[in-house]
């Protein structure tokens, strides 16, 4: 075996004087990484891990992630893929078969004829976000949404140099935009709204009559409107919708994450006008090829009456679980102002517990072993005084949480009564 220089044996990867290149490179980045703000539900779920790692019993209601995992008919037919050898590069706009099977699941679902051209699948959700905004967002522009919202959403809009133009929205509102707030808050800068129904954080929908006032808006102003529609197949009391009944050039997100429960396969889709089909995949080409084969021929299975069957009753478990805790956290002295309609979060107003929702679910997690994620993320409106709390986990550990939650209050004084 040759030698190794001397110079290098021992050496370090990025240490000595080669860290000053790596200073060097760090001193170069782009502007908008610092309108990119940490992502602090992943924070405290690494402070929960330590905690873990340490002995801690931690029961998880952070992370929205449903505790369900694929289903037995989806994970047939990956392994059926992978003895079949079916691993190669799909088309940018993913399996002919798998648009197919996404269009008539909106017909069979929402009485939508959806062509399949318009349907591109995608590298999750996050994936056609990124693509929508690619294509529709230049510099500048300003895309109006909910405070609160999904955090990644406002930096999609960052990523290619637009600005996301948060308007606060309480309980009043479902915490959802108005067509009197899009109205007064569109200038010469906006492109169009990003919304999200069933929403992330609150677990809240747009009415459809709000809705269709909203798109007729942005239409009246040449804009566009996106629908993040992921949580749609968790829609507790009310009947299937999707935004695409009210305009079928609503741009419309969705995901085989949630209601499929397939989070960690990153898979999910877009429905676009005809028109924005060629754009989408010129940049879906160059940016990610295309979505995993596998997770494609696995999710052809999710619409097999057996999967869909499976998927029923797992919907069925969230709504039973959201059932027993909104009444559980107003117990406690939460407030919830709106319940949830779907989704799998609670959105609850924590003011009279705590001044400071994030003191407030540090102490929850180091004292009680709950996780629960302030407002922090989700935008500035509500930041203080809200934590989002998520049921995709199992009733046992709800009702543990409860009981541990309950000793936890039972023993403390709201600290700005100490202060």
């Amino acid at each position: 075996m040759k030698q190794m220089d001397s110079t290098h044996s021992g050496a370090v990867l990025g240490s000595g004087p080669a860290s000053d290149f790596a200073s060097t490179v760090a001193s170069n980045l782009a502007s908008r990484v610092d309108n990119i703000a940490p992502f602090h539900v992943m924070e405290l779920a690494k402070m929960a891990a330590d905690l873990e790692r340490q002995g801690r019993s931690i029961i998880h209601m952070g992370i929205g992630e449903p505790d369900f995992t694929a289903a037995a008919p989806v994970i047939e037919a990956a392994t059926q893929a992978l003895t079949d050898g079916r691993m190669q590069y799909t088309s940018a706009t993913g399996l002919p078969a798998l648009r197919q099977a996404i269009a008539t699941h909106y017909l069979e679902v929402f009485g939508l004829e959806i062509a399949p051209s318009r349907i591109i699948v995608t590298a999750g959700a996050s994936a056609a976000l990124l693509l929508a905004c690619a294509a529709l967002v230049e510099k500048g522009a300003e895309v109006l949404m909910p405070d609160p919202s999904y955090p990644c959403n406002r930096h999609f809009v960052a990523a290619f140099d637009g600005v996301a133009t948060m308007i606060p929205s309480g309980p009043e509102h479902r915490f959802q935009l108005s067509d009197a707030m899009v109205r007064a808050h569109w200038n010469v800068a906006t492109r169009g709204v990003l919304l999200a129904s069933p929403s992330n954080p609150t677990g809240t929908s747009i009415a459809p009559d709000e809705l269709r006032r909203i798109n007729a808006t942005v239409r009246e102003h040449g804009g566009f409107t996106i629908v993040d529609e992921i949580y749609q197949g968790l829609r507790y009391d009310a009947a299937p919708f999707s935004a695409l009944s009210i305009d079928p050039d609503i741009i419309v997100i969705n995901s085989f994450s949630k209601y499929f429960n397939m989070t960690g396969w990153r898979l999910g889709w877009l429905v676009v006008p005809q028109a924005l089909v060629a754009p989408i995949e010129k940049l879906s080409q160059n940016l990610f090829i295309c979505a995993s084969s596998i997770a494609q021929h696995a999710a052809l299975a999710c619409f097999t009456p057996e999967a869909i069957a499976i998927y029923e009753s797992r919907k069925a478990e969230f709504r039973r679980r959201r059932d027993y805790l909104v009444p559980a956290l107003r117990e406690l002295g939460f407030v919830v102002p709106v319940v949830p309609d779907g989704a799998f979060y609670v959105y609850a107003d924590c003011s009279k517990l705590d001044d400071d929702a994030d003191r407030l679910t540090i102490a929850m997690l180091n004292e009680a072993g709950v996780v629960m994620v302030p407002g922090l993320d989700f935008g500035p409106f509500t930041e203080k005084r809200y934590v989002r709390i998520s049921y995709a986990t199992s009733m046992e550990n709800l009702q543990e949480a409860m009981a541990r939650l309950k000793r936890f209050f039972a023993g403390r004084v709201k600290p700005s009564i100490v202060a």
